[in-house]
């Protein structure tokens, strides 16, 4: 998964277990660009604090993921759902009996997974 998208699941699921102050500072850092030179003068704190923050919470973020797998799950479910939906989007010539059978079953089987995740 590309590093920035990892960050963004990871903030989205868990950021709100950051305290304020770590959630604007990594918010700022990591998906508003800004510099840890500007950061750090805006918060009056170094550049070196800046960076170990960032650190510390990616750290503890990856640590809350290493826990309760909610990203590994929930892209799980996703990719579940996207294969629902291809098969219920097929075309009128793969309607047949045992065709739409077969597509059924899946669907089932998806749905049976999905559920137990939950």
């Amino acid at each position: 998964m590309e590093k920035f998208v990892e960050k963004t699941y990871l903030y989205d699921f868990y950021g709100e277990l950051l305290n304020p102050h770590q959630q604007r500072i990594y918010e700022e850092v990591v998906f508003e660009d800004y510099s840890i030179s500007e950061v750090a003068r805006d918060e009056g704190i170094s550049r070196q604090g800046v960076h170990d923050l960032i650190k510390r919470c990616q750290a503890a973020l990856e640590e809350y993921e290493s826990r309760l797998h909610l990203v590994e799950r929930f892209l799980k479910i996703r990719t579940q759902v996207k294969e629902i939906l291809a098969l219920t989007e097929a075309s009128e010539e793969d309607f047949r009996p045992e065709e739409t059978k077969k597509s059924l079953e899946k669907i089932s089987a998806l749905a049976s997974a999905i559920v137990e995740e939950l």
